[in-house]
């Protein structure tokens, strides 16, 4: 495809993955966020991670469905998308097809909440999927962090650059000037506008934390733990001991978000098994299917499961993993091990002679809480 600049990948890019079927839309990674990075003046409605319940929820209003509109309708063959990207697609004299949203727009964060789409049938009961036709599901949301970002294409005073040690995009304050060019070419609307400073802002990556080896608040927040904050590798360089290269380029569990518009974006997701094909295929691509029928098998896949089972299980970045003995190990750069979560948690049976009843008797008979 075409693009404003040449290819320039990091030395190892930052990449967050999601399980969405282990949320539930609590937004303790929201509040995570909130609390630590946009709680200043002209940050009151800014919200670097948000979860929407899809598929009637936006943050802003319709970022998704706008884009989509805009692109129209385009062609895969296969695995390979055969349309034009948002570049390809720009109008003459603009460097990405993008839309920029009313202020009235960020006003509504949680709408379309806990609403599903669809119609409940009379079956009592559902033989392979939980919902049947009534369906919803939690989409979370941060900066991807692009391979090849649109904000970093449309901004004419080279405010915004992607770090080449963890591919990290970022904002340079005194160079931007607030023409808001990013917030329009962002497809995903994770470029904002501070009305206090007058300069764009977004999600950072919590590169503070990276540095020091360590995941990013909403990862460490998530009392779901379906985040895994990692470092991924260029597919020809996949390591299958790499927790992100395993899940993307091995496994190919986990996908990206609107892969269709181009921006090659560093935030994964493994599909939800209970949304409607047609539905999921538009937001993340071909191979949605593959990538269900390899979550429900998780359970018969070590190597899988013992990795799904370390997401959440450290604050600590481990940069590679395997499964031995029934126990998934997590390790650092060294190789040293930091985590260790086995497969199944192992039983515990106490003797009954050690029951007692709540005045420190021997207990005649088994109650719920002896």
């Amino acid at each position: 495809m075409d693009y404003w600049y040449p290819e320039s990948r990091p030395r190892r890019q930052f990449t967050m993955i999601m399980d969405t079927n282990k949320c539930i839309a609590c937004q303790s990674c929201t509040i995570a966020c909130k609390g630590t990075w946009t709680w200043g003046k002209g940050q009151e409605y800014m919200l670097w991670n948000n979860i929407e319940t899809k598929p009637f929820g936006y943050y802003p209003t319709g970022w998704d469905v706008n884009v989509l509109d805009l692109l129209g309708r385009q062609e895969w063959n296969g695995d390979t998308y055969a349309g034009e990207t948002l570049f390809e697609a720009a109008p003459p004299g603009e460097y990405v097809l993008g839309w920029a949203p009313e202020e009235a727009d960020w006003n509504y964060p949680n709408i379309g909440e806990d609403e599903p789409t669809g119609s409940a049938d009379d079956t009592p009961y559902i033989e392979d999927t939980p919902h049947s036709m009534m369906w919803m599901y939690y989409l979370q949301r941060i900066c991807n962090h692009c391979t090849y970002p649109a904000c970093v294409a449309a901004c004419p005073r080279d405010a915004i650059y992607k770090r080449p040690e963890d591919g990290v995009v970022l904002v340079d304050q005194e160079r931007c000037r607030g023409y808001q060019e990013c917030l329009t070419a962002c497809p995903y609307k994770k470029t904002m506008f501070n009305l206090e400073t007058r300069v764009s802002e977004k999600c950072i990556g919590c590169y503070p934390k990276l540095e020091q080896g360590l995941q990013t608040q909403c990862t460490t927040a998530c009392i779901g733990r379906l985040r895994l904050t990692n470092y991924l590798s260029r597919p020809e360089d996949a390591d299958p001991r790499k927790p992100a290269d395993f899940l993307v380029h091995v496994k190919k569990i986990a996908l990206p978000l609107y892969p269709q518009l181009g921006l090659e974006p560093n935030v994964y997701y493994i599909p939800p098994v209970h949304v409607p094909v047609p539905h999921l295929t538009q937001l993340f691509g071909p191979g949605v299917e593959r990538a269900i029928a390899l979550y429900r098998r998780a359970k018969d896949d070590p190597e899988l499961l013992g990795l799904l089972m370390l997401f959440g299980s450290t604050e600590r970045i481990f940069e590679t993993f395997d499964v031995k003995d029934g126990v998934a190990r997590g390790y650092d750069e060294s190789g040293a091990e930091i985590v260790a979560v086995p497969l199944r948690e192992p039983a515990f049976v106490r003797p009954f002679e050690f029951a007692t009843t709540a005045a420190g008797e021997p207990a005649t008979g088994y109650r719920h809480n002896t």
